[in-house]
């Protein structure tokens, strides 16, 4: 029953962590990234034929701008996998300076909303189902604005957007604590975007960002109240050790991840109805092979969840048992899941160890030489 529950996982990949990337300081360049994001797609390809569960890319716009993208959805089915979520970008033009869809000047207010209803353009041209939208809205000093007329305008536009989705579609509501505003993020928080999602109604979720969170912060409570609340639509992981590090999810804190994964299933929200997206950068770990791994931790992580021994759990809470229960949730993180996990693979006609077989496999040698020349993608392409 654990096999078959983890054979249907699926974690999707994004677009833009194939690209080049870095830090505040430098972005440093890698042989074989791609230029376009059909190279971006080919990429993520080679994920799901090692690992069988990441049957998906997100695209994120304008990075991912093409001409027919409904020939990038075709050259994408042609490969084994499909696009995913439809991520926005308003915080990359010089307009967006003291904002977007919350700017005091009305004029800024529409182009971000423009674009944002370009992105919906963008899922129904490429049979997505799913927009995310994060914005770096904020202010930076006491005064700077006001904080009520940001969440009316927030709200505006917000309303806007749920109006032109179409019936199978959905968005995604995504909070950050700070950065790059620092005084006051209009949407710091699990809570304000839970707010937001409610009152606009079901086709709103609110996606959860683990490296977007205060240290000590209770993500796994997080993550079951949304479920209870029906308000969860996924997650973009990734790893943090101070802020938004964007590293490979697991990499941290991989108790954490076992903990959130419980929720999850315990929950009900192991469904296909939870995104289960990744979202990091690999600054300075091959992009292919950072993604391949990310995708075992989860599925690790997943595994062990499953193995929790949930009437045990619940006789022990209910006896006010608080070493037994807690023994029960130690034991199934304790146990390793790699022989099952390989087997799994084995069983479904993948090689045991995906990284073993990527490597084998000869592709990055094989980028690296024919991918020269040209723009290679990266932050803000």
């Amino acid at each position: 029953m654990i096999k078959e529950q983890l054979r249907g996982q699926r974690i999707e990949t994004p677009s833009w962590a194939y690209g080049n990337s870095g830090t505040r300081f430098k972005v440093f360049a890698q042989p074989g990234v791609p230029r376009d994001p059909y190279e971006k797609i080919a990429d993520a390809a080679q994920v799901h034929a090692f690992t069988g569960i990441a049957p998906t890319v997100a695209l994120h716009i304008p990075w991912d701008r093409v001409d027919d993208y409904a020939a990038l959805a075709r050259h994408a089915a042609g490969l084994g996998v499909g696009i995913g979520a439809i991520n926005s970008n308003v915080f990359q033009d010089d307009d967006y300076k003291l904002g977007s869809v919350t700017h005091p000047d009305p004029r800024v207010r529409a182009k971000a909303l423009a674009h944002l209803l370009e992105c919906v353009d963008v899922m129904d041209a490429t049979g997505s189902g799913t927009l995310k939208l994060w914005f770096s809205d904020g202010t930076n000093y006491p005064g700077q604005d006001d904080v009520r007329d940001r969440q009316d305008r927030l709200a505006e536009a917000l309303a806007a957007v749920y109006d032109r989705l179409g019936e199978d579609q959905r968005f995604l509501l995504e909070y950050k604590l700070f950065e790059p505003a620092f005084y006051m993020t209009d949407l710091p928080d699990w809570g304000a975007a839970y707010a937001h999602c409610v009152r606009l109604g079901p086709k709103a979720q609110v996606v959860v960002d683990t490296g977007h969170h205060a240290p000590g912060t209770n993500i796994e409570f997080i993550v079951a109240f949304l479920l209870r609340e029906g308000k969860l639509g996924g997650f973009d992981f990734n790893s943090r050790f101070y802020a938004d590090d964007d590293l490979m999810v697991g990499a941290a804190d991989p108790f954490q991840l076992f903990r959130i994964m419980y929720e999850v299933i315990r929950g009900g929200g192991f469904t296909e109805r939870t995104a289960f997206m990744l979202d990091q950068c690999h600054n300075i770990e091959p992009k292919i092979a950072g993604q391949i791994r990310s995708v075992m931790n989860v599925q690790e992580a997943t595994a062990k969840a499953l193995l929790v021994d949930r009437d045990a759990l619940a006789a022990a809470q209910r006896a006010g048992d608080v070493l037994g229960a807690n023994a029960v949730l130690m034991d199934a993180y304790n146990t390793d899941v790699r022989p099952l996990l390989a087997e799994l693979r084995e069983e479904m006609g993948l090689a045991p160890d995906p990284m073993a077989a990527y490597a084998k496999s000869g592709y990055f040698e094989r980028i690296a030489a024919d991918r020269v020349g040209g723009a290679q993608a990266g932050w803000g392409a």
